[in-house]
């Protein structure tokens, strides 16, 4: 009798500390989205929790991501209820769409499968117990994270825009001669494409967050069958991303070559320069800018997302391998060919995944002297290189075949240290047993 009971104390000491893990987690979301709707609030535009209850019955953003995001849902459905949460989210949209033909308002898919993702909430706490009341409130929170996620990011670059008067364009310009302006050249080839380039890597920019919902569905394909979420995933990755990425932007605030120095900057631009003349070599200073544009070069997180994308997609089919490289490719030629990003918010941005990636993974199979090794290095570089950035960009610009092999050898190095520590860690196969010899019979 005592050992039965002493058995059961390890597992209620193991589900309270998570229980109360879990409640802080939400706590704390919770609040910054609160203090996210306030801030937004303030300067005269809605926020978050506004934009996000708007779509349930008002046209979309994006239609895709909505479905991208109940997609992420249903991963915890056995397959007849996918089917049918499936028909239901079209049927809504069909209706929606009448609608708002018939009243001529403007037309976007996705309320449906926004509907559907509120519905098995509603679901899950009125019809579900246990378990199965857990996984499926996971499945929507999952959801939820991704469309929530996209709103947060749209106002946090509204506050970039109105908390940092001025930028540090002119410094990462000229910290850009070290690596020969990769924005301008790539600039010229995009616009010598001409628009079907273009639009082609102007999908694969815009729709960023469902290449990263198919790679997370080929991770999460087990979840309905093993009634349980793997402990590390790219959704899990894209979040800290999107988490930490804007706190950087408001320590460094950067608009882009396009706006910096491009007609779409207008009279806050230094000259009309990109992409066919590079920034002359002169001493940076700081540059005030509009209270409109995002503040949102450094690091570029379209760059960091994509390399996410590119990591998990390595243990997928082939198919998988090869989409992830494609749009990691893609990725890098808009960043640079829109004029959006400078090549050295490429090596911060790539630097800042992998870093987070290994930190990541260190948590998931529990924190070791290499993890820790690997995360403080990763954290060294990348705030030397916005160190560098800041401080050294004349150094940098004077001297490019010095501080370009530099740029690029700090970041191969963070990404050699992550493969090699990851590799350290997984689990090595063991040699087959040998039966052992039978002595002959005589």
């Amino acid at each position: 009798m005592f050992s039965r009971i002493n058995n059961r104390i390890p597992l209620t000491a193991l589900r309270q500390p998570r229980a109360t893990l879990w409640a802080a987690v939400s706590a704390v979301a919770l609040g910054f989205l609160i203090a996210l709707e306030i801030a937004a609030r303030h300067y005269g535009l809605p926020g978050p929790i506004t934009n996000q209850v708007k779509e349930v019955v008002l046209a979309p953003k994006s239609g895709p991501l909505l479905y991208a995001s109940m997609a992420l849902m249903m991963v915890v459905l056995p397959w007849r209820q996918r089917l049918v949460a499936a028909g239901v989210a079209v049927g809504i949209d069909i209706a929606f769409f009448l609608v708002r033909w018939a009243f001529d308002a403007k037309m976007m898919f996705g309320n449906g499968a926004l509907w559907v993702v509120l519905g098995y909430a509603v679901i899950a706490v009125t019809r579900r117990t246990g378990r199965e009341r857990v996984l499926l409130l996971k499945g929507v929170g999952l959801g939820l994270l991704l469309v929530t996620g996209r709103k947060t990011g749209d106002t946090w670059l509204l506050i970039t825009s109105k908390t940092r008067p001025v930028v540090l364009d002119q410094y990462v310009a000229v910290a850009d001669h070290a690596l020969g302006n990769p924005s301008w050249l790539a600039g010229r080839i995009v616009a010598a494409t001409g628009t079907v380039g273009a639009h082609v890597l102007d999908y694969v920019y815009i729709q960023l967050a469902v290449a990263a919902v198919l790679v997370a569905l080929y991770q999460l394909r087990h979840v309905a069958a093993e009634r349980r979420f793997p402990r590390h995933h790219l959704v899990r990755t894209f979040l800290v991303i999107g988490l930490l990425g804007p706190g950087i932007y408001m320590l460094f605030p950067v608009v882009g070559p396009i706006f910096a120095y491009g007609g779409d900057g207008g009279h806050w631009a230094v000259a009309d320069l990109w992409p066919h003349t590079p920034p002359a070599l002169v001493t940076p200073h700081h540059m005030p800018f509009d209270e409109i544009t995002p503040r949102n070069c450094m690091p570029s997180l379209h760059t960091a997302w994509a390399t996410a994308i590119f990591i998990h997609s390595r243990r997928g089919p082939r198919a998988l391998r090869y989409a992830g490289t494609f749009w990691l490719i893609a990725t890098l030629a808009a960043t640079l060919g829109f004029g959006y990003h400078y090549g050295t918010d490429i090596v911060a941005g790539v630097v800042f995944t992998v870093t987070i990636e290994g930190a990541l993974r260190s948590l998931e199979r529990g924190w070791d002297r290499s993890g820790a090794q690997l995360v403080a290095y990763g954290t060294a570089v990348f705030a030397g290189l916005l160190v560098s950035y800041r401080y050294l960009p004349m150094q940098m610009a004077e001297h490019p075949w010095v501080f370009g092999p530099l740029l690029l050898l700090a970041m191969v190095s963070v990404i050699h240290h992550y493969l090699r520590t990851t590799r350290m860690w997984e689990p090595k196969a063991l040699p087959a047993l040998q039966p052992e010899p039978q002595p002959e019979l005589v």
